[in-house]
C-alpha cells in the first residue's frame, strides 16, 4: 500500500484527501519511482476542480512531475536503470503518491548538483517551455520572445531557455517583485500587466517591429494586446487559457494583417513517442546545463509544502503568490543535497 492524495468529489483544495491505496505494480517497458518529491501545476488545479481529466488508461492521481529513485522495474526494459537510481519523470498522472510507476522513456536522471526538490521543478514546467520554444516556435537567434506569467515554473524556465538559445526574453508579470526574478534570471525587459501597457513596453523594445514569438497561457482576455504586440510573421503559442477561452473582435483579420500564426499547444495529451522524442531532445541540449559550474540552467523554487500539507500548495498557487514552482515533500530526504 501507499499515500496518496485523493479527489473524491470535484471541487475546492479542502477535497483533497490523503489516503492509502494499492501501491501501483509496474508493467512491461516501465520503472516504479518511490516519489521523494512532486511539483504542482496549473494543470493541478484544473483536475481537482474536474475540468482537466487524465487522458485515457491514465491514473486519476493528480500530478504532473515528481523526483525519486528507482525502486522496481518491470519486464522488457532497454535501458540500464537500477534500483536507487536517482530520476526525475514527466508524468500524465500519479505524482501525488509516494510511489508511481513511469513508462521508461520519461525518466531523466537527476544531475548530482540537485536535490530531490530541485529536480522535482524540472519535468513538467522545463519540458513545457522547452518544447513551446523549440519544437512548437523554433526559436532562432536574436528572435524576441515574450513570456507572459514571466516568473510562474514554465515562465521562469522559458526565459533561461530563451537566453541559452541566443533569444531575447522580454515578460510580463503582476509585481514588482516577480518582475526583478524574471530579469535576474535573464529577462532583458519586464512589464506589470497591472500597471502599464506591455504593447507600448514591447513597441518601444523593438523598436516598432514586435515580439517574433509570444509564449501565451492566458488566451482570451489578451488576445488583442498579444496581436498588437506581435511582429509581422511573428508566432503566437497558446499553451493555456487562465484569462478566458472566448474571444470577441477581429481577431482572424488582425492576424492576417500581421500574418501571423497561431500555435496552440498541450503535452499531457501527446502521445509516448511525442514525449519521449521531447525528454531525449531536452536531456541533450538543456540537461547538462543544470551541472555546469556555475550554472546556466536552475530550477527556481518558491515553497515547499508537506504532502499532508498539500491543500494549503494549491491555495497558495490560486492565490497566484507564487514564484517559481511550488514543491510537495513526500519523504524527509527530497530536500537533501546528494
Amino acid at each position: 500500500m501507499m499515500r496518496a492524495v485523493c479527489v473524491d468529489v470535484p471541487g475546492g483544495p479542502e477535497n483533497l484527501v490523503l489516503r492509502s491505496i494499492p501501491r501501483p505494480i509496474p508493467k512491461d517497458g516501465e520503472v516504479l519511482i518511490k516519489v521523494h518529491a512532486a511539483a504542482l501545476n496549473r494543470a493541478d488545479l484544473l483536475q481537482r476542480r474536474g475540468l482537466y481529466p487524465p487522458p485515457a488508461g491514465e491514473s486519476d492521481i493528480i500530478g504532473l512531475e515528481v523526483a525519486g529513485t528507482v525502486d522496481g522495474l518491470g519486464q522488457g526494459l532497454k535501458g540500464n536503470w537500477k534500483p536507487d537510481d536517482r530520476v526525475m519523470a514527466l508524468l500524465a498522472g500519479g505524482g501525488y503518491a509516494e510511489y508511481v510507476s513511469v513508462p521508461e522513456e520519461l525518466l531523466i536522471p537527476v544531475p548530482n548538483n540537485l536535490t530531490f526538490c530541485q529536480a522535482a521543478a524540472i519535468p513538467e514546467a522545463w519540458l513545457t517551455a522547452f518544447q513551446l520554444l523549440v519544437f512548437i516556435a523554433q526559436v532562432k537567434q536574436g528572435e524576441v520572445v515574450l513570456v507572459h506569467a514571466g516568473a510562474s515554473g514554465v515562465g521562469t524556465a522559458a526565459v533561461q531557455l530563451a537566453r541559452l538559445f541566443g533569444a531575447v526574453p522580454v515578460v510580463t508579470a503582476g509585481s514588482r517583485e516577480k518582475l526583478q526574478l524574471a530579469e535576474k534570471l535573464g529577462a532583458v525587459a519586464g512589464y506589470n500587466y497591472k500597471e502599464e501597457s506591455f504593447v507600448q513596453g514591447v513597441h518601444d523594445f523593438t523598436g516598432g517591429k514586435g515580439a517574433d514569438v509570444i509564449l501565451d497561457c492566458i488566451g482570451g482576455s489578451n488576445w488583442e494586446k498579444n496581436v498588437s504586440s506581435l511582429a509581422v510573421d511573428g508566432r503566437w503559442v497558446l499553451y493555456g487559457t487562465m484569462g478566458g477561452r472566448a474571444v470577441e473582435g477581429d481577431l482572424l483579420g488582425k492576424m492576417l494583417s500581421k500574418r501571423g500564426h497561431l500555435l496552440c499547444s498541450l503535452l499531457r495529451s501527446r502521445s509516448l513517442q511525442y514525449k519521449a522524442d521531447l525528454v531525449r531532445a531536452f536531456v541533450d541540449r538543456a540537461l547538462p546545463c543544470f551541472s555546469e559550474q556555475p550554472a546556466t540552467l536552475r530550477p527556481v523554487i518558491d515553497s515547499t509544502y508537506k504532502l499532508e500539507d498539500i491543500a494549503e500548495a494549491h491555495r497558495h498557487m490560486e492565490a497566484n503568490r507564487n514564484m517559481g514552482k511550488i514543491i510537495v515533500t513526500v519523504t524527509p530526504q527530497s530536500e537533501e543535497t546528494p
